[in-house]
């Protein structure tokens, strides 16, 4: 039954909250918090960040006029209440579905996403893009970036703050969402009246009258002043940190409290003269039980009963892929204590918390800092040590100058371990694997695997804990394996070896990672056909099994390659490899099966791709095609 939300039903869009009381606003963050709720038990989705900045979303659209206020969600996956305020509350239950709303913050979608956001720690950056932008034009619209404390622990947040105060002379506020108690103390009402205090007109008054006063003084008694004012309220406000980067620091407040959440908003709101951070403190999964109760807080959930919490989680005969290489690369730290594992912010995610279970100083999380984790890992192997450094696809992108630069170049054996590569269903382009082969493979020395299966998978960890003199990666998809047994303790693999799994004569299938599974089933349906199919695991797509796929060639009519990632990858390689050796000379028919060349949308990962056209259909068409209509037609006679 949906929750009953009557004034919540009178707000088609923000302009409506801006003739309500206190009251009225508080009543429209309840409705919104139940509203939120419903939709993703629906949908499934980002639940315990949305539900701590509901009373921050309504006050924020109360008090700024957006869109033309510009209003910039870091990440943008606690935005769904903000997506029901503006607009979009008659889609909210398509979130993350085929053609439905997306789960981050897109510029497509509404007016009201100024720019896109999915990865972590970009806000300030684009807010201060919209602020020398607004300058430019003489135009004096609010610009306001809401960031949370786990992405402050990037450094690109603090780079554009270092930025901050010189680029724009107009007004700019961020808003600190300190959702883990990790920068301040418990609030209470005294922060709230000093937050209040700090930011209204006659505390900006005295301040610049004793600036004004400052200046006929000494440089050295100015400076002192200066410091002394920064000092004694940074002692009761806590930003002393914010004001050295050229901000205006407000708070801590109580970030569900809707009364100081207006206040001072409105106050900021009218700063001009700096930069301001307001540093807001709130619960993640904020007045939903089982999410305050959740040690995750309910931070990403498939559909789940709203009366008890109990998330539909369907059961699986095989293990998860991030199971299997916390299991494996914990097995494999028992044997050799130079094993480490690095992450940026995601042990859970990428299964590293299942070493720290057993090894816990031996796991280091260093928050959302992909690039210094990159670093951090190359260090560590440049001293002995057998660094795993376990990132996402789509979040080592934000650190491959460091996998160039400090790694590759100096051929040190860091392992990356490279989680939800290919397509990721609900979450979308940004969070895609789809380059991770390109952009690694053109790095002179890289050893780059990409697991078919669960067991493969833990042959490509032993292999990767073998090779000491260069950097090698191994890539494997979010989701399920497919049920296969693993080894108690699996073999290392010969680096550069692939393997023949279906022998046949009339087309060769060259695969790398789990589409695999999908090449074997297009064989049963291209013999049901009458054609003959040899299926091949390549298992390297660097370095290539060249002996291997020169025999494909030269015994096959056509070879088709398949890989889950965008052109410039594994097939590029391999028509290199053919054009290197004259095996295209001869009448060879080849096809590059990769994804195509768009961002794909949000859907599941079946249906991407059975559209990107690597599912057993699309491999069979492409294969009818490449031996041509006659061949074709004479198969269906």
């Amino acid at each position: 039954m949906p929750p009953h939300t009557p004034l919540l039903d009178t707000i088609s869009a923000p302009a409506d909250l801006r003739g309500l009381g206190l009251p009225e606003l508080r009543q429209v963050a309840d409705e919104l918090r139940a509203e939120t709720i419903d939709a993703v038990s629906v949908t499934g989705g980002h639940l315990g960040a949305g539900l701590g900045v509901v009373e921050l979303t309504v006050a924020l659209h109360a008090v700024f006029e957006t869109p033309e206020d510009i209003l910039i969600w870091d990440v943008g996956h606690q935005a769904y209440p903000h997506k029901i305020l503006t607009g979009r509350r008659d889609r909210i239950r398509t979130l993350r579905q085929g053609d439905g709303l997306s789960g981050f913050t897109k510029r497509s979608e509404s007016e009201y996403d100024p720019f896109g956001t999915a990865h972590a720690s970009t806000s300030i950056s684009a807010a201060l893009g919209f602020c020398v932008s607004r300058d430019r034009q003489n135009r004096d619209n609010k610009v306001v970036a809401v960031i949370g404390d786990g992405a402050m622990s990037a450094g690109m947040a603090y780079e554009a703050m270092n930025n901050a105060a010189e680029a724009t002379r107009g007004q700019l506020t961020v808003i600190l969402n300190d959702n883990d108690m990790s920068i301040a103390p418990p609030v209470g009402g005294m922060s709230a009246y000093l937050a209040g205090l700090v930011s209204g007109r006659s505390y900006q008054s005295f301040r610049k009258l004793g600036r004004s006063v400052a200046s006929a003084l000494p440089r050295p008694l100015q400076e002192a002043a200066r410091k002394a004012e920064e000092f004694a309220r940074g002692m009761a406000t806590g930003g002393t940190f914010f004001e050295e980067l050229g901000f205006y620091y407000v708070g801590p407040i109580d970030g569900h409290n809707m009364d100081h959440l207006v206040a001072v908003l409105k106050n900021v709101r009218e700063i001009k003269d700096k930069p301001v951070l307001v540093h807001v403190v709130t619960q993640k999964g904020k007045g939903y039980a089982p999410a305050e109760n959740a040690a995750d807080k309910y931070h990403g959930v498939v559909r789940f009963d709203v009366v008890t919490g109990e998330q539909s989680k369907a059961k699986s005969n095989a293990p998860a892929y991030t199971k299997v290489f916390g299991t494996e690369l914990t097995k494999r730290a028992e044997l050799d204590d130079r094993i480490v594992a690095i992450t940026a912010a995601m042990p859970s995610g990428t299964g590293v918390d299942i070493l720290a279970k057993r090894f816990p100083d031996r796991v280091f999380d260093v928050g959302i800092a992909e690039q210094h984790a990159v670093t951090f890992a190359a260090g560590l192997a440049a001293d002995g040590m057998k660094p795993f450094c376990a990132i996402y696809s789509t979040f080592l992108q934000r650190g491959y100058d460091q996998v160039v630069h400090d790694v590759a170049i100096q051929s040190l054996p860091v392992r990356f371990a490279i989680d939800r590569a290919g397509l990721v269903g609900a979450d979308g382009a940004t969070h895609a694997g789809s380059f991770d082969v390109g952009y690694l493979g053109a790095l002179p020395g890289m050893v780059l695997m990409a697991a078919a299966d669960e067991a493969e998978l833990a042959g490509m960890i032993a292999t990767a804990c073998e090779i000491d003199d260069r950097p090698s990666a191994f890539r494997y998809p979010r989701g399920d394996g497919v049920g296969v047994d693993i080894p108690a303790l699996a073999e290392p693999f010969e680096v550069g070896r692939g393997r023949i799994v279906r022998e046949g004569s009339a087309l060769a299938i060259l695969s790398l990672g789990t589409r695999l599974a999908e090449s074997l089933k297009a064989a049963d349906l291209l013999a049901a056909r009458g054609l003959s199919v040899t299926v091949a695991d390549a298992r390297f797509a660097k370095p290539l099994d060249e002996e291997m796929i020169l025999r494909l060639t030269r015994e096959h009519e056509a070879l088709i390659t398949v890989e889950e990632g965008a052109m410039g990858g594994f097939g590029a390689f391999v028509l290199q490899l053919l054009a290197s050796k004259g095996a295209l000379d001869r009448g060879l028919k080849v096809r590059t099966l990769v994804l195509p060349d768009v961002f794909q949308d949000h859907d599941r990962p079946e249906a991407m791709y059975a559209a990107a056209g690597l599912d057993a259909d699309g491999i069979v068409a492409t294969a009818l095609m490449a031996l041509g209509v006659d061949a074709a037609k004479a198969v269906r006679a």
